[in-house]
Parts: structure tokens; sequence; C-alpha cells
């Protein structure tokens, strides 16, 4: 199945390629965007896909009826759409409406026991469940709990701790709150993890550390190794995470830059511990196929996540400015995005958030908000995923098929109808779909179900067969018997 299906996609990247070449590039053009849009098949190599969303313009201070942004670092959405920018350089939240068009409101001081308070460079921005806002006020070291329309709640200091080391030195960044108003913050060189806070602002301990592997080979060089080739070595230290966000089950999600490439995000459930799924290449860290020159080579540098809903996750890249989107099973959706100075390219991408079917992206460089609109073929990935993940696998079927028909060697596509089938018990065409699709995981629990529901099925005539020829032997062995008794009473024998 595999060299067979191997030749299968390499004729149909052939075909694709010579279609694209004739055609005028007809991926690109059709869709009109100026970034490739692409994924990746089951040998990783990259395949061109039609574009999942497509640049719908963007916001400027002006734009909106204010002052310029200035190296804006941090964007959050609420509940009711106001979207609240941390416009760094300028000291400021500036608060829009849902469409982004005008500004609601500007926060860049509050009222603090009778006298007046400002931000000091603030980083990063969230709103919590009650609706409270938190923004990192990173040169001030502290986290500023504030109503939605600025009134002054509390102070999140400095932390005290005998965890921390003595020259530790609190400078938030990004900040977010979960359902019980626990506070989650990264401090610019934390190593150990993300700082928690409890709702009272008191320092509970670090959350979420990433573990560096170090291999047999490193620990056995380094045993042996001088002291001048160990200090010109990469230190063995934990990763510090670049971007946070809380979904509504209280699970955080991570970002953090990866020197493999291999896994740029973490799911991390209330004990700390990451539980993210990984898909079926292991891989959740951005681009897979990279160069080793230049200025654009090495894995992707993640900086930001949002989570959407469904259990959808999109990354941010900084590198190529592309965003990443996987499911909740760790399935890569769909990437588009890149670095340059046509319309819906980025500078210097800071922040993603998602509103309804759009995904904005704060670029600090451009001082300014880039809005996406999703697609005909982003919404049916997204329908999809979304039927799946409340299990209506039979709407699912339906999504999946529309998405062949833009895009037939689509291997998400035939998966998920794969696994749609094999939900309804019909683990033949699962099968199908499955080989289509590359997956040898599910292709084997199908296979296994079918051939399983195989002999349930015909169970009964195999043990009536069974039963008759146990009866045949016992009759065949009693004549046997009475000939050769016969035979001793005739003295034949």
């Amino acid at each position: 199945m595999k060299k067979r299906n191997k030749i299968k996609h390499i004729l149909g990247a052939l075909a694709l390629t010579v279609t694209v070449a004739f055609s005028g590039l007809q991926v690109r053009a059709e869709d009109d965007v100026p970034y490739d849009t692409y994924n990746y098949n089951y040998w990783e190599d990259i395949v061109k896909t039609p574009a999942a969303y497509t640049p719908d313009g963007n916001v400027t201070g002006l734009s909106v009826g204010t002052t310029d942004f200035k190296e804006p670092q941090d964007i959050c959405v609420s509940d009711a759409g106001e979207v609240y920018v941390a416009d760094t350089g300028n000291n400021r939240i500036v608060v829009m409406d849902n469409k982004m068009t005008k500004v609601n409101r500007i926060i860049d001081s509050f009222t603090r026991d009778g006298e007046e308070d400002h931000f000091n460079a603030p980083y990063g921005v969230c709103l919590s469940e009650n609706n409270h806002l938190y923004i990192a006020d990173s040169n001030n070291a502290r986290v500023v709990e504030l109503t939605p329309e600025g009134e002054f709640i509390q102070i999140v200091n400095e932390p005290k701790s005998e965890i921390l080391e003595d020259n530790f030195v609190f400078i938030p960044l990004k900040v977010t709150v979960d359902y019980a108003d626990r506070i989650y913050v990264i401090s610019k060189g934390a190593f150990e993890g993300i700082l928690v806070f409890e709702a009272n602002g008191e320092f509970s301990g670090y959350f979420g550390t990433i573990e560096v592997k170090i291999s047999l080979w490193e620990k056995f060089w380094r045993r042996f190794a001088s002291k001048e080739e160990r200090s010109n070595t990469q230190l063995y230290i934990p990763t510090e995470f670049t971007g946070i966000d809380v979904d509504s089950g209280g699970f955080i999600y991570a970002s953090n830059i990866d020197s493999d490439g291999k896994q740029a995000v973490r799911r991390l459930n209330p004990q700390g511990k990451d539980v993210i799924q990984k898909g079926e290449n292991g891989n959740v860290g951005g681009d897979i196929r990279i160069g080793k020159y230049g200025d654009y080579s090495g894995p992707s540098e993640i900086v930001d996540v949002v989570y959407r809903d469904k259990g959808k996750y999109s990354l941010l890249d900084r590198k190529r400015g592309r965003i990443f989107t996987y499911d909740k099973e760790g399935n890569l959706l769909y990437i588009f995005g890149g670095i340059g100075l046509q319309k819906g390219t980025f500078q210097t991408p800071a922040a993603i958030e998602a509103i309804e079917d759009e995904i904005i992206v704060l670029d600090a460089g451009r001082n300014s908000i880039l809005k996406f609109r999703e697609t005909n073929y982003g919404a049916l990935i997204n329908d999809a995923v979304g039927l799946r993940f409340d299990g209506d696998e039979t709407q699912a079927i339906e999504k999946w098929q529309a998405v062949l028909q833009l895009d037939e060697n689509n291997e998400l596509a035939n998966n998920g109808i794969g696994k749609a089938y094999l939900t309804a018990g019909d683990n033949k065409t699962a099968m199908h779909y499955f080989e289509l699709g590359m997956n040898k995981k599910y292709y084997s629990i199908a296979f296994k179900r079918y051939r399983n529901q195989i002999l349930a099925d015909n169970l009964g005539w195999f043990m009536t067969g069974l039963i008759i020829l146990i009866i045949a032997l016992i009759v065949w062995k009693r004549i046997r018997n009475k000939k050769k008794g016969k035979k001793r009473e005739e003295g034949l024998l």
C-alpha cells in the first residue's frame, strides 16, 4: 500500500506542478494572495493548496481615530467583540469596536489610592471570563487588573518566594487568566516556567516547565570536554515561553521557540502537565521542510498562540510570517502568511487573535493590525473539524467531500472521511479512505475491525462446519475401530 500510494502522490505532485507552471500559479492567482498556501503530505513534502484565508485589510491607529500605534505587542478580544491593543510604545491600551473601525476608549492611566498612575511599556493584555482587564505592565514590573472601562482593581507585584532565584527580576510580558481567576504570567528570563498567581495576587509557583532532554552522547562528550569547549556549547536550560492563551476548560496553551522545530506549543492541564496531541508525524512546531542557510533558514519561531474553538488553535511564526492551524488531534489543517511589503504580509508579527470567521495579527513592524478573511475552502475545513469535535460525523463527511472537490489530493479530508466511516462502523469504506489519506495507524485499526467483523459475521457458519467436522471425525474413528475389531476376530490382524 505504501509504495503504490507513494507513486500515486508523486504523480499527483508532478501533475500539480505542471498545472501551476502553465496556469500562472493558478492556486495563488485564484485566491489573489501574496503568499504561498500549502500543507505537508505523508512524506513531509510541500503540497500547494487553495488559500484558507485571504487578506481583508489592515487597521492603524489613524484609521480608527487616534494617533499611530507604536511597536504594539499584544492584542485580545472581549466576549462582546471589543478589540484591546497593548500599544506598548505609546504606554496605553487602545480599545476598539468589534469591527475595528473606531476607538471606543483609550486607557493610559488609572486612579489608585486617590492618585493617578500610568503604564510603562505595557507588553501584554488579556480579559478574564468575568471581563476583568489584565495588563502586563512590563517596565513597571507588575500586572495591573482593571475593569474594562479602566477602573482600578488590584496590582500584582513582583513575587516573593524561596523558590525564586536571588537575582530574579520580574518583567511580565504576556498574561492570561483561567476560569478560576488564576493569573498566568510569562516573565522575561523565567526559564523555570510560567508564573502563577492566585486571584488575590498571591504567588503560588511555577507552571509547565519545559524540560530539556540531553542525549547520552552529549552527556558523554561534556564529561570529557574542556571547560572552554563546554562554555562554547549551547546551555542546557529550559526554553522560555513566548505566548499564552486559555480555553474554556481551563487548559493553558503556551507557545515557545523550539530549536528542533518539533514542538512549539503545549497544552497544559491544571497540574501543569503537557497533554497536547501531536498528530501522525509528531510535529506541532510549524514548518517541517526548512532551509539551512539564509535569513529565513532554520525552524519556525513561534511567538504566539490563540485557542479558537472546537479544539482548533493557531500559531504565529515571526521568522517566515506563517500562521499554522491545528486541530485537537494535532493535525495541521492549513498554512498561510508571509514576510514582505505587500498587502497581507508582515514585517514583525507579534500577536494573533480570532474574531468569528476572521484571524487578526498584530504587526509591531507595520504598527498595524492585519485582518484575514475565511475562504470557502477554509470554512469547509473549519466546519468539518468542528463537526468531528462535536461528534457529528455524518455532517463532517459532506464537508470533507466538498474539500476534496477543491483539493482532490487533500489527505486531511480523506482521513476525516475515513474516521467518520470508522465511527459509523463501515470499516471497509474507512480502509479505502485511510489508504488514500496515507494513514497507517487508522488503516490498521479499520483493518482489524473489518477482520473481526468478517469473523463475527461468519462465526455461525464456522461453528457449524467445525461441529460437522468433529462429528465426522468421531464417526470415522468409530467405523475404523469397528473394522479393526472385525479383522481381529477374523484373525487378519
